[in-house]
Protein backbone atom coordinates (compact mmCIF):
# COMPACT_ATOMS: atom_id res chain seq x y z
CA UNK A 1 0.00 0.00 0.00
CA UNK A 2 1.17 3.85 -1.18
CA UNK A 3 0.82 5.21 2.22
CA UNK A 4 1.96 2.51 4.39
CA UNK A 5 5.29 3.03 2.21
CA UNK A 6 5.70 6.49 2.40
CA UNK A 7 5.09 6.08 6.02
CA UNK A 8 8.51 3.83 5.89
CA UNK A 9 9.91 6.69 3.98
CA UNK A 10 9.17 9.20 6.37
CA UNK A 11 10.34 7.15 9.52
CA UNK A 12 12.26 4.33 8.91
CA UNK A 13 11.22 0.85 7.79
CA UNK A 14 11.83 -0.69 10.93
CA UNK A 15 9.31 1.96 12.60
CA UNK A 16 6.41 0.93 10.82
CA UNK A 17 4.64 -1.81 11.92
CA UNK A 18 2.34 -3.68 10.10
CA UNK A 19 2.42 -7.60 11.06
CA UNK A 20 2.63 -9.65 14.04
CA UNK A 21 1.54 -9.04 17.14
CA UNK A 22 0.81 -5.24 17.61
CA UNK A 23 -1.54 -5.66 20.97
CA UNK A 24 0.99 -3.76 22.69
CA UNK A 25 -0.38 -0.64 20.84
CA UNK A 26 -4.26 -2.04 19.74
CA UNK A 27 -5.05 -3.47 22.57
CA UNK A 28 -6.09 -0.88 26.11
CA UNK A 29 -4.31 -1.51 29.69
CA UNK A 30 -8.09 -2.04 30.85
CA UNK A 31 -8.19 -5.12 28.00
CA UNK A 32 -12.00 -3.68 26.98
CA UNK A 33 -10.67 -1.89 23.41
CA UNK A 34 -9.04 -4.05 20.66
CA UNK A 35 -8.68 -2.64 17.50
CA UNK A 36 -7.13 -3.18 14.40
CA UNK A 37 -4.08 -0.52 12.89
CA UNK A 38 -3.75 -0.03 9.18
CA UNK A 39 0.19 0.40 10.58
CA UNK A 40 1.88 1.58 14.02
CA UNK A 41 3.61 4.52 13.02
CA UNK A 42 6.67 5.56 15.79
CA UNK A 43 8.15 8.49 14.39
CA UNK A 44 11.49 9.71 16.34
CA UNK A 45 11.45 14.00 16.07
CA UNK A 46 8.51 16.30 15.89
CA UNK A 47 9.23 16.67 12.45
CA UNK A 48 8.88 13.33 11.69
CA UNK A 49 5.32 13.56 13.77
CA UNK A 50 4.49 16.76 11.70
CA UNK A 51 5.23 15.06 8.07
CA UNK A 52 3.43 11.65 9.11
CA UNK A 53 0.26 14.24 9.76
CA UNK A 54 0.73 15.79 6.31
CA UNK A 55 0.86 12.38 4.74
CA UNK A 56 -2.04 11.49 6.44
CA UNK A 57 -3.94 13.84 5.62
CA UNK A 58 -3.48 14.10 1.98
CA UNK A 59 -4.99 10.40 2.24
CA UNK A 60 -8.08 11.25 4.43
CA UNK A 61 -6.31 8.76 6.91
CA UNK A 62 -7.12 8.98 10.79
CA UNK A 63 -4.69 9.37 13.24
CA UNK A 64 -4.80 7.96 17.04
CA UNK A 65 -1.90 9.51 18.92
CA UNK A 66 -0.93 7.61 22.19
CA UNK A 67 1.73 7.82 24.88
CA UNK A 68 2.25 4.71 26.99
CA UNK A 69 -1.25 3.14 26.67
CA UNK A 70 -1.93 3.37 30.11
CA UNK A 71 -5.61 5.17 29.58
CA UNK A 72 -8.68 3.94 30.50
CA UNK A 73 -11.75 5.41 28.78
CA UNK A 74 -10.79 3.72 25.63
CA UNK A 75 -9.01 7.22 24.22
CA UNK A 76 -5.81 5.67 22.85
CA UNK A 77 -6.23 2.74 21.01
CA UNK A 78 -7.37 2.54 17.30
CA UNK A 79 -11.02 1.18 16.05
CA UNK A 80 -11.48 -1.84 14.41
CA UNK A 81 -11.58 -0.57 11.05
CA UNK A 82 -7.99 -1.40 9.79
CA UNK A 83 -7.83 1.78 8.40
CA UNK A 84 -6.39 4.30 11.01
CA UNK A 85 -2.72 5.43 11.75
CA UNK A 86 -1.90 4.33 15.33
CA UNK A 87 1.00 7.06 16.42
CA UNK A 88 3.15 6.26 19.06
CA UNK A 89 5.15 9.00 20.34
CA UNK A 90 7.01 6.12 22.62
CA UNK A 91 10.55 6.63 21.00
CA UNK A 92 10.54 10.45 21.44
CA UNK A 93 12.01 10.85 24.74
CA UNK A 94 14.41 13.18 24.95
CA UNK A 95 15.31 15.80 27.78
CA UNK A 96 15.58 18.74 25.67
CA UNK A 97 16.42 20.87 28.78
CA UNK A 98 16.13 21.67 32.31
CA UNK A 99 16.39 25.23 33.75
CA UNK A 100 17.48 25.58 37.43
CA UNK A 101 17.19 29.06 37.84
CA UNK A 102 13.63 29.05 36.07
CA UNK A 103 12.40 26.17 37.66
CA UNK A 104 11.50 24.49 34.73
CA UNK A 105 11.77 21.05 32.73
CA UNK A 106 11.23 20.54 28.81
CA UNK A 107 10.74 17.07 27.66
CA UNK A 108 9.56 15.28 24.96
CA UNK A 109 5.74 13.97 24.64
CA UNK A 110 7.26 10.00 24.95
CA UNK A 111 9.16 10.73 27.66
CA UNK A 112 8.39 7.98 30.86
CA UNK A 113 6.46 10.24 33.38
CA UNK A 114 9.77 8.71 36.07
CA UNK A 115 11.96 9.03 33.66
CA UNK A 116 11.01 13.10 33.75
CA UNK A 117 11.00 12.74 37.75
CA UNK A 118 14.24 11.30 37.52
CA UNK A 119 15.41 13.68 35.49
CA UNK A 120 14.49 16.65 37.56
CA UNK A 121 15.73 15.11 41.07
CA UNK A 122 19.34 14.36 39.10
CA UNK A 123 19.50 18.30 39.68
CA UNK A 124 18.24 18.27 43.29
CA UNK A 125 14.91 19.32 41.87
CA UNK A 126 10.71 17.90 42.04
CA UNK A 127 8.53 17.19 39.17
CA UNK A 128 5.46 16.97 41.71
CA UNK A 129 3.30 15.05 39.15
CA UNK A 130 2.73 11.58 40.30
CA UNK A 131 0.67 8.48 39.36
CA UNK A 132 0.67 4.98 40.26
CA UNK A 133 1.21 4.47 36.18
CA UNK A 134 4.40 6.63 36.07
CA UNK A 135 6.67 3.52 35.16
CA UNK A 136 4.90 3.78 31.96
CA UNK A 137 2.69 6.66 31.13
CA UNK A 138 4.29 9.66 29.37
CA UNK A 139 4.18 12.95 29.75
CA UNK A 140 2.88 13.74 26.69
CA UNK A 141 -0.26 11.28 27.69
CA UNK A 142 -0.76 13.06 30.88
CA UNK A 143 -1.07 16.63 29.22
CA UNK A 144 -3.70 15.49 26.84
CA UNK A 145 -5.37 14.14 29.62
CA UNK A 146 -5.06 16.49 32.20
CA UNK A 147 -4.12 13.75 34.44
CA UNK A 148 -4.09 14.28 37.88
CA UNK A 149 -2.36 11.74 40.56
CA UNK A 150 -1.40 11.67 44.48
CA UNK A 151 -0.22 15.37 44.70
CA UNK A 152 -3.10 17.60 43.39
CA UNK A 153 -4.00 18.83 46.84
CA UNK A 154 -0.67 20.26 46.67
CA UNK A 155 0.58 20.99 43.19
CA UNK A 156 -2.94 20.87 40.79
CA UNK A 157 -3.47 18.63 37.95
CA UNK A 158 -0.90 18.43 34.99
CA UNK A 159 -2.52 21.41 33.46
CA UNK A 160 -1.13 23.37 36.39
CA UNK A 161 2.31 22.00 35.81
CA UNK A 162 2.26 23.14 32.45
CA UNK A 163 3.97 25.83 31.52
CA UNK A 164 4.58 25.24 27.79
CA UNK A 165 3.50 22.78 24.42
CA UNK A 166 4.43 22.31 21.21
CA UNK A 167 1.67 21.11 19.42
CA UNK A 168 1.65 19.45 15.67
CA UNK A 169 -2.07 20.71 13.98
CA UNK A 170 -3.95 18.96 12.35
CA UNK A 171 -2.64 20.27 9.34
CA UNK A 172 0.76 19.01 9.69
CA UNK A 173 1.88 22.56 11.41
CA UNK A 174 4.32 22.91 14.13
CA UNK A 175 3.61 25.26 16.98
CA UNK A 176 6.10 26.37 18.91
CA UNK A 177 4.78 27.30 22.35
CA UNK A 178 7.67 25.75 24.48
CA UNK A 179 7.31 29.01 26.79
CA UNK A 180 8.66 28.57 30.28
CA UNK A 181 7.28 31.66 31.06
CA UNK A 182 4.70 32.05 34.46
CA UNK A 183 3.20 35.21 32.88
CA UNK A 184 2.28 35.72 29.03
CA UNK A 185 -0.97 37.50 28.09
CA UNK A 186 -0.70 37.80 24.84
CA UNK A 187 -4.23 36.63 23.12
CA UNK A 188 -5.95 33.06 23.70
CA UNK A 189 -4.38 31.11 25.96
CA UNK A 190 -3.87 28.04 23.27
CA UNK A 191 -1.57 25.81 25.65
CA UNK A 192 -4.81 25.15 27.77
CA UNK A 193 -7.02 24.26 24.56
CA UNK A 194 -4.90 20.84 23.94
CA UNK A 195 -4.43 20.06 27.76
CA UNK A 196 -6.91 17.54 27.82
CA UNK A 197 -8.80 17.32 24.72
CA UNK A 198 -7.36 13.45 24.33
CA UNK A 199 -5.27 14.14 20.78
CA UNK A 200 -8.45 15.65 19.61
CA UNK A 201 -7.45 18.65 18.70
CA UNK A 202 -3.21 18.60 17.93
CA UNK A 203 -0.36 15.99 18.83
CA UNK A 204 1.47 17.36 21.78
CA UNK A 205 5.08 16.74 20.52
CA UNK A 206 7.05 18.26 23.66
CA UNK A 207 6.48 20.11 27.03
CA UNK A 208 7.52 22.78 28.94
CA UNK A 209 6.81 21.78 33.02
CA UNK A 210 7.31 23.50 36.20
CA UNK A 211 9.85 22.32 38.89
CA UNK A 212 9.84 22.44 42.51
CA UNK A 213 12.93 22.48 44.96
CA UNK A 214 13.17 19.04 46.35
CA UNK A 215 11.64 18.87 50.31
CA UNK A 216 13.88 18.26 52.84
CA UNK A 217 11.71 15.45 54.86
CA UNK A 218 8.74 13.46 53.48
CA UNK A 219 6.57 12.18 56.10
CA UNK A 220 4.04 9.81 55.32
CA UNK A 221 1.53 7.99 57.48
CA UNK A 222 -1.56 5.56 57.69
CA UNK A 223 -4.47 6.71 59.83
CA UNK A 224 -8.05 4.19 60.34
CA UNK A 225 -10.91 6.07 60.51
CA UNK A 226 -14.55 5.04 61.61
CA UNK A 227 -16.20 6.67 59.04
CA UNK A 228 -15.45 8.83 56.09
CA UNK A 229 -16.72 12.00 57.92
CA UNK A 230 -13.89 11.27 60.42
CA UNK A 231 -11.56 11.39 57.53
CA UNK A 232 -12.85 14.73 55.94
CA UNK A 233 -12.51 16.49 59.50
CA UNK A 234 -8.86 14.56 59.66
CA UNK A 235 -8.23 16.13 56.31
CA UNK A 236 -9.56 19.73 58.16
CA UNK A 237 -6.96 18.88 60.88
CA UNK A 238 -3.96 18.31 58.32
CA UNK A 239 -5.18 21.17 56.09
CA UNK A 240 -4.82 23.60 59.75
CA UNK A 241 -1.89 21.99 60.47
CA UNK A 242 0.32 21.32 58.09
CA UNK A 243 -0.88 24.41 55.40
CA UNK A 244 0.80 23.76 51.77
CA UNK A 245 2.92 20.95 53.66
CA UNK A 246 0.24 18.45 52.83
CA UNK A 247 0.92 17.03 49.61
CA UNK A 248 -1.15 13.96 49.83
CA UNK A 249 -4.45 12.54 51.10
CA UNK A 250 -6.04 9.40 50.27
CA UNK A 251 -8.55 7.52 51.31
CA UNK A 252 -9.52 3.84 50.84
CA UNK A 253 -12.25 2.08 52.05
CA UNK A 254 -12.45 -1.80 53.52
CA UNK A 255 -13.06 -3.91 50.62
CA UNK A 256 -10.80 -2.06 48.63
CA UNK A 257 -7.50 -3.14 50.86
CA UNK A 258 -9.12 -6.37 51.74
CA UNK A 259 -8.68 -7.10 47.89
CA UNK A 260 -5.59 -5.86 48.21
CA UNK A 261 -4.85 -8.39 50.78
CA UNK A 262 -6.09 -11.30 48.98
CA UNK A 263 -4.34 -10.69 46.20
CA UNK A 264 -1.23 -9.44 47.57
CA UNK A 265 -0.42 -10.75 50.41
CA UNK A 266 2.89 -9.99 50.87
CA UNK A 267 2.38 -6.32 51.30
CA UNK A 268 2.95 -5.10 54.94
CA UNK A 269 -0.53 -4.06 56.49
CA UNK A 270 0.56 -1.83 59.76
CA UNK A 271 -2.88 -1.17 60.64
CA UNK A 272 -5.98 -3.45 61.43
CA UNK A 273 -9.05 -3.09 59.28
CA UNK A 274 -11.24 -0.17 59.34
CA UNK A 275 -14.20 0.82 57.56
CA UNK A 276 -11.64 3.83 56.23
CA UNK A 277 -8.26 3.81 55.87
CA UNK A 278 -6.36 7.34 54.80
CA UNK A 279 -3.14 7.85 53.97
CA UNK A 280 -1.57 11.22 54.11
CA UNK A 281 1.34 12.82 53.22
CA UNK A 282 3.77 15.77 53.72
CA UNK A 283 6.54 17.43 53.14
CA UNK A 284 8.94 20.55 54.24
CA UNK A 285 11.76 22.38 53.07
CA UNK A 286 12.93 22.92 56.55
CA UNK A 287 13.80 20.01 58.01
CA UNK A 288 13.20 16.28 59.16
CA UNK A 289 13.04 17.09 63.08
CA UNK A 290 10.29 19.47 62.48
CA UNK A 291 8.50 17.63 60.06
CA UNK A 292 8.12 14.75 62.15
CA UNK A 293 7.36 17.09 65.22
CA UNK A 294 4.39 18.95 63.45
CA UNK A 295 3.03 15.56 61.71
CA UNK A 296 2.97 13.05 64.55
CA UNK A 297 1.74 16.43 66.71
CA UNK A 298 -1.27 15.88 63.94
CA UNK A 299 -1.67 12.68 64.53
CA UNK A 300 -1.61 12.93 68.43
CA UNK A 301 -4.40 15.48 68.31
CA UNK A 302 -6.43 13.42 65.88
CA UNK A 303 -6.56 10.28 67.62
CA UNK A 304 -7.35 12.51 71.12
CA UNK A 305 -10.09 14.10 69.60
CA UNK A 306 -11.38 10.24 68.50
CA UNK A 307 -11.06 11.55 65.09
CA UNK A 308 -8.77 8.99 64.10
CA UNK A 309 -8.55 5.26 65.70
CA UNK A 310 -5.24 4.19 65.02
CA UNK A 311 -2.28 5.73 63.35
CA UNK A 312 0.82 4.00 62.00
CA UNK A 313 3.97 6.38 60.79
CA UNK A 314 6.13 5.12 57.96
CA UNK A 315 10.15 5.23 59.95
CA UNK A 316 11.62 5.54 56.39
CA UNK A 317 11.91 5.93 52.97
CA UNK A 318 11.44 2.07 52.42
CA UNK A 319 8.22 1.92 54.56
CA UNK A 320 6.72 4.70 52.98
CA UNK A 321 7.43 2.91 49.71
CA UNK A 322 5.12 0.14 51.67
CA UNK A 323 2.22 2.44 52.41
CA UNK A 324 1.67 3.46 49.27
CA UNK A 325 2.49 0.57 47.59
CA UNK A 326 -1.20 -0.38 49.34
CA UNK A 327 -2.86 1.97 47.70
CA UNK A 328 -1.41 1.97 44.45
CA UNK A 329 -2.19 -2.09 44.34
CA UNK A 330 -5.85 -1.45 44.30
CA UNK A 331 -6.98 -1.14 40.79
CA UNK A 332 -4.32 -4.13 40.59
CA UNK A 333 -5.99 -6.27 42.87
CA UNK A 334 -9.44 -5.06 40.64
CA UNK A 335 -7.75 -6.64 37.71
CA UNK A 336 -6.42 -9.89 39.76
CA UNK A 337 -10.31 -10.31 40.86
CA UNK A 338 -11.75 -9.41 37.41
CA UNK A 339 -13.91 -7.09 35.48
CA UNK A 340 -15.64 -4.18 37.07
CA UNK A 341 -17.54 -0.52 36.69
CA UNK A 342 -15.09 2.28 37.35
CA UNK A 343 -16.15 5.42 38.21
CA UNK A 344 -14.03 8.31 38.31
CA UNK A 345 -16.16 11.19 39.86
CA UNK A 346 -14.85 14.35 41.65
CA UNK A 347 -17.84 16.23 44.31
CA UNK A 348 -16.98 19.08 47.06
CA UNK A 349 -15.12 17.28 49.63
CA UNK A 350 -17.99 18.33 51.93
CA UNK A 351 -20.14 16.29 50.23
CA UNK A 352 -18.28 12.87 49.59
CA UNK A 353 -19.91 11.48 52.99
CA UNK A 354 -23.34 11.89 52.25
CA UNK A 355 -23.01 11.04 48.62
CA UNK A 356 -21.15 7.61 49.40
CA UNK A 357 -23.94 6.64 51.82
CA UNK A 358 -26.76 7.68 49.76
CA UNK A 359 -25.57 6.05 46.46
CA UNK A 360 -23.99 3.13 48.17
CA UNK A 361 -27.39 2.44 49.83
CA UNK A 362 -29.26 2.63 46.50
CA UNK A 363 -26.44 0.35 44.68
CA UNK A 364 -27.29 -2.31 47.64
CA UNK A 365 -31.03 -1.79 47.20
CA UNK A 366 -30.44 -2.35 43.24
CA UNK A 367 -28.33 -5.07 43.21
CA UNK A 368 -28.27 -6.79 46.49
CA UNK A 369 -24.97 -8.09 47.54
CA UNK A 370 -23.47 -5.60 45.08
CA UNK A 371 -19.60 -5.20 46.09
CA UNK A 372 -18.29 -1.75 46.06
CA UNK A 373 -14.28 -0.66 45.69
CA UNK A 374 -14.21 2.67 46.47
CA UNK A 375 -10.81 4.83 47.40
CA UNK A 376 -9.48 7.82 46.12
CA UNK A 377 -7.88 11.22 46.50
CA UNK A 378 -9.93 13.01 49.19
CA UNK A 379 -7.72 15.92 49.23
CA UNK A 380 -9.22 17.46 46.01
CA UNK A 381 -13.12 15.59 45.97
CA UNK A 382 -12.12 12.90 43.63
CA UNK A 383 -13.10 8.88 44.43
CA UNK A 384 -12.73 6.39 42.35
CA UNK A 385 -15.84 4.80 42.67
CA UNK A 386 -16.04 1.09 41.28
CA UNK A 387 -18.56 -1.22 41.35
CA UNK A 388 -18.22 -4.97 41.33
CA UNK A 389 -20.40 -7.49 40.99
CA UNK A 390 -22.16 -9.76 43.66
CA UNK A 391 -19.93 -12.42 45.24
CA UNK A 392 -20.17 -15.38 43.18
CA UNK A 393 -21.69 -13.66 40.33
CA UNK A 394 -20.40 -13.24 36.98
CA UNK A 395 -18.61 -10.57 36.75
CA UNK A 396 -18.06 -10.38 32.73
CA UNK A 397 -22.05 -10.60 32.38
CA UNK A 398 -23.21 -8.20 35.24
CA UNK A 399 -20.73 -5.78 33.14
CA UNK A 400 -22.22 -6.37 29.94
CA UNK A 401 -25.51 -6.29 31.21
CA UNK A 402 -25.68 -4.02 34.42
CA UNK A 403 -22.94 -1.07 32.89
CA UNK A 404 -25.87 1.65 31.34
CA UNK A 405 -27.85 1.25 34.70
CA UNK A 406 -25.33 1.54 37.41
CA UNK A 407 -23.52 4.38 35.69
CA UNK A 408 -26.58 6.26 35.43
CA UNK A 409 -27.64 5.86 39.55
CA UNK A 410 -24.21 6.46 40.03
CA UNK A 411 -23.97 9.92 37.61
CA UNK A 412 -27.48 10.66 38.70
CA UNK A 413 -26.44 10.97 41.93
CA UNK A 414 -23.84 13.28 41.38
CA UNK A 415 -26.63 15.95 40.43
CA UNK A 416 -27.62 17.54 43.12
CA UNK A 417 -24.15 18.32 44.48
CA UNK A 418 -22.21 19.48 41.60
CA UNK A 419 -20.08 16.32 41.03
CA UNK A 420 -18.53 15.61 37.85
CA UNK A 421 -18.41 11.81 35.82
CA UNK A 422 -14.96 12.25 34.98
CA UNK A 423 -12.08 13.81 37.33
CA UNK A 424 -8.62 12.78 35.91
CA UNK A 425 -9.37 9.80 33.16
CA UNK A 426 -10.74 11.69 30.47
CA UNK A 427 -13.86 10.95 28.01
CA UNK A 428 -12.29 8.55 25.38
CA UNK A 429 -14.60 6.57 23.78
CA UNK A 430 -16.01 5.17 27.39
CA UNK A 431 -17.91 8.28 28.65
CA UNK A 432 -18.39 9.78 24.87
CA UNK A 433 -22.54 9.65 25.15
CA UNK A 434 -22.14 10.50 29.05
CA UNK A 435 -21.02 13.98 27.52
CA UNK A 436 -23.24 14.37 24.69
CA UNK A 437 -26.40 13.84 27.43
CA UNK A 438 -24.86 15.46 29.98
CA UNK A 439 -22.59 18.68 28.97
CA UNK A 440 -24.72 21.61 28.39
CA UNK A 441 -25.83 22.76 24.71
CA UNK A 442 -23.92 25.69 25.14
CA UNK A 443 -20.65 24.22 26.11
CA UNK A 444 -21.07 21.30 23.17
CA UNK A 445 -21.82 24.14 20.80
CA UNK A 446 -18.65 25.69 21.44
CA UNK A 447 -16.71 22.62 22.13
CA UNK A 448 -17.49 21.05 18.44
CA UNK A 449 -16.42 24.49 17.47
CA UNK A 450 -13.28 24.19 18.45
CA UNK A 451 -13.06 20.74 16.76
CA UNK A 452 -14.50 22.15 13.71
CA UNK A 453 -11.54 25.08 13.43
CA UNK A 454 -8.50 23.51 14.81
CA UNK A 455 -9.77 19.63 12.77
CA UNK A 456 -12.11 20.48 10.34
CA UNK A 457 -11.55 17.31 8.77
CA UNK A 458 -12.20 15.23 11.40
CA UNK A 459 -8.96 13.46 11.63
CA UNK A 460 -7.27 13.59 14.81
CA UNK A 461 -8.86 10.64 16.92
CA UNK A 462 -12.23 10.55 15.29
CA UNK A 463 -15.27 9.60 18.00
CA UNK A 464 -12.95 10.20 21.02
CA UNK A 465 -14.59 13.48 23.46
CA UNK A 466 -17.03 14.14 20.93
Amino acid sequence: MKLVEDLRTIVGATHVLTDGDLSAWELDWRRRWHGKALAVVRPGSTAEVAAVVRLCGAAGTSIVPQGGNTGLVGGGVPDASGRQVLLSLGRMQRVRALDRANLTLTVEAGCVLQAAQQAAADAGLLLPLSLASEGSCTVGGNLATNAGGTQVLRWGNARELCLGLEVVTAAGEVWDGLSGLRKDNTGYDLRDLFIGSEGTLGVISAATLKLAPQPAAVMTALAACSSLEACVKLLDLARARLGAGLTGFEVMGRFALDLVARHFPQLPRPLPGAPWTVLLEASDLEGEQQARERFEALLARALDAGIVADAAVAESLAQSRALWQLRESIPLAQAEEGLNIKHDISLPVSAIPEYVRRTDAALQTRWPGVQLVNFGHLGDGNLHYNVQAPAGSDAKRFLVEQEHAVNTLVFDALVPYGGSYSAEHGIGTLKRDELAARKSPVALSMMRAVKAALDPRGLLNPGRVL
